[in-house]
């Protein structure tokens, strides 16, 4: 019963992360937001986390392995 409870838990937060990125995209969509210049910071801020390897799943990673 507790996996369950996880598992609709684990739902929950995807849903609620998923709503927040729409509204987040559809708030920088608007025109009055995108005509305003973005500051040079934030923006090599961003530049330089693209930049990264990108890492599939970091947070459920683990050292270990059966091959070791």
């Amino acid at each position: 019963m507790s996996q369950r409870f996880h598992i609709r838990r684990s739902e929950q937060d995807d849903r609620r992360w998923l709503s927040m990125l729409i509204d987040a995209m559809e708030e920088t969509a608007r025109p009055e937001i995108r005509n305003v210049p973005c500051d040079k910071q934030a923006r090599a801020a961003v530049e330089a986390q693209l930049a990264r390897p990108a890492v599939a799943y970091p947070w459920y990673g683990s050292f270990f392995s059966f091959f070791n």
